[in-house]
């Protein structure tokens, strides 16, 4: 879901996310860890007015996967 939401936006920050997926705070952030270390997310610690912002992208490796995926399920369908 992560990726796909992602697939929309140019960049995403966590409280996007948060909200988009559903997901708890926890169960989020250990996805993006994961999402990261396979390369299908980037990952930017920032702030914004001395707030902490967590920014997230797709990579392009992330894109071609998500199609990958798309095409892989529509050919089972």
């Amino acid at each position: 879901m992560i990726v796909a939401v992602l697939s929309r936006v140019s960049e995403a920050d966590f409280q996007f996310l948060l909200r988009a997926t559903g997901l708890t705070k926890g169960n989020l952030s250990a996805h993006l860890s994961k999402l990261e270390e396979a390369d299908y997310v980037s990952i930017e610690k920032t702030y914004r007015v001395k707030v902490p912002m967590t920014i997230c992208t797709l990579t392009d490796h992330g894109h071609e996967m998500l199609a990958q995926y798309r095409k892989t399920i529509k050919a089972a369908l």
